[in-house]
């Protein structure tokens, strides 16, 4: 990947001859504030859905073990995309690749809103995430492209505020929309954004295409792949309805087959190509890999676990979708207050101590979360956002400067664009792993109250009184009905505390995951001078 000189110079596209100016100019702020839209519209589209999930399983009439997938082909399209991006982007050009992701992302939105089934909607949220794969690290190349090296940490904390703000303003607009039009209007609201864009993209950004580019990985790019949807299948449908025979099913064991195949050849084949899909010898850094491995399982946690909020606050709360989305907005704010203050200390103190407060204040938020009933505080559920806000904005940028320590300039870039791979796919793997936990644990439940419930229990009857005389207030009818009305009630509120209780275990589960952060962070080693400050940016 050759960058632009930072010098007066010029540069040709097309047929059209453009002065540039020492540092860029206003060209590159141009450049970013275009950048800053796709970046904005992916973030957001990774959030969004969390808060319509309810809706659109209930539109659809699926399970979550089924609705977990409109979040999983994103997020595994969105991974399998990232590594392929930068050789796509050397090979056809930086403007047309950036173009053809936008186009692509647009049309998947649109598909998403006028699909007729669940299948569909998942299979267009994979275009969806194909095209948000290219776009990320394609946007982030240009940026650092077009800045010189004293202005990239003032470029990437713009577009770091784009990402960061789009995670508490996605909630918040997805609950509006699905509020006060329907589930398909969040990837409407894709459709103007990306044409506008597309046009903007057109108009703005010059063409930039490397001097010479390498051929493509095939073998690791489809082995790769193999082994990242094989397994995620066999983890998310271990409990699913449809799949009678477990976890020793036909279906499941072949998966976990095809599934292991593909990580050994890929492993070989990124350690003997010339040009491999993914430089694995980075990993060799003893503190690029504790980091990476701190990034998977905060992916695993926190992504993995962040679409039970809005799913418990509104089937158990009755929350409106708005108010769901809007429980998120303070978390945004927040780690875009620490996450600079994180910085300037990251320069100070030992590193380490930042980023072990963040990982325990993200592991005390979930902990606190797994004590919710159906008569939970308003107060109780704002408390662990706040946690979370404060967490994640002071975690990231110790985390970069000590992972990024003993790597070389020239592997920077591929270095930083695996950070976000990392961080995508343990949260693939969490939404797919939680997903199936919260499935088991509410069949585990259910079991255990219906096994407590016996009709014969004079506390039982003297419920069913109760219920039966409201039913007689409330509806009129023969008492036989009335009787059955009583029990469906019964049945039903055991129905909602099961599901509660699962909840419950699961946020306990990912905030015993997340504390096992701690230990990658006691080994890193510390650096002698911390701070990174444009990789760190990148980040936020």
């Amino acid at each position: 990947m050759s960058a632009t000189t930072e010098n007066a110079g010029i540069t040709k596209s097309g047929s059209q001859t453009f002065f540039i100016e020492e540092g860029g100019g206003s060209y590159k702020w141009w450049v970013l504030a275009n950048i800053m839209i796709g970046t904005a519209m992916v973030v957001i589209d990774a959030s969004i859905v969390n808060v319509a999930l309810p809706k659109i399983m209930a539109a659809f009439g699926i399970s979550i073990d089924t609705a977990e997938w409109v979040l999983n082909g994103y997020l595994i399209a969105f991974s399998v995309m990232l590594p392929t991006a930068a050789w796509f982007a050397d090979r056809f050009g930086y403007k047309a690749i950036y173009t053809f992701a936008l186009a692509l992302f647009t049309v998947g939105s649109f598909l998403c809103g006028v699909a007729w089934n669940e299948n569909m909607l998942i299979l267009f949220r994979v275009i969806q995430g194909m095209g948000g794969g290219f776009l990320m690290p394609v946007g982030m190349a240009i940026v650092l492209r077009e800045f010189p090296v004293r202005q990239r940490g003032t470029a990437l904390g713009f577009w770091s505020v784009a990402a960061a703000g789009s995670v508490s303003l996605g909630p918040l607009l997805g609950g509006y929309l699905v509020d006060r039009f329907d589930w398909s209007s969040i990837f409407f609201i894709n459709v103007p954004l990306g044409i506008f864009g597309i046009i903007a993209t057109w108009m703005i950004l010059r063409s930039h295409k490397a001097s010479k580019s390498h051929g493509f990985d095939f073998i690791g790019f489809i082995s790769m792949t193999a082994f990242m949807v094989s397994l995620l299948l066999a983890l998310a449908d271990g409990n699913a309805a449809w799949n009678t025979g477990g976890w020793t099913s036909d279906f499941i064991l072949i998966n976990f087959a095809i599934s292991f195949v593909g990580l050994v050849v890929f492993l070989i084949r990124e350690f003997t190509a010339k040009h491999p899909l993914i430089e694995i010898r980075l990993f060799k850094s003893f503190n690029y890999s504790m980091s990476n491995l701190v990034r998977f399982i905060f992916g695993l946690s926190v992504f993995g676990s962040i679409f039970l909020l809005p799913l418990y606050l509104q089937t158990s709360l009755d929350y409106t979708p708005f108010q769901a989305g809007a429980v998120y907005l303070p978390m945004g704010i927040i780690q875009g207050i620490a996450g600079p203050v994180s910085g300037i200390l990251t320069d100070k103190i030992n590193p380490k101590l930042i980023a072990l407060a963040g990982i325990l204040l993200l592991g005390w938020s979930w902990y606190l979360n797994g004590f919710l009933t159906l008569y939970s505080m308003h107060s109780q559920i704002m408390f662990p956002i706040y946690l979370r806000g404060l967490g994640m904005g002071l975690m990231f940028t110790p985390l970069t400067a000590l992972g990024l320590k003993d790597i070389k300039a020239k592997d920077m870039g591929q270095a930083s664009g695996l950070f976000n791979v990392i961080r995508q796919v343990g949260g693939s793997f969490g939404v797919a792993l939680i997903g199936t936990i919260l499935t088991e644990r509410t069949l585990f439940h259910r079991a255990i109250d219906g096994q407590v419930v016996s009709k014969y229990s004079p506390v039982y009857q003297h419920i069913v009184d109760g219920l039966r005389n409201f039913v007689t207030y409330r509806v009129a009818g023969p008492l036989s009905i009335e009787t059955e009305r009583a029990t469906a009630l019964i049945i039903s509120n055991l129905s909602k505390q099961a599901i509660i209780q699962a909840t419950d275990d699961t946020f306990l589960f990912a905030s015993g995951i997340m504390l096992l952060c701690v230990i990658p962070i006691i080994l890193l080693k510390r650096p002698k001078k911390a701070g990174h400050g444009g990789s760190v940016a990148a980040e936020q």
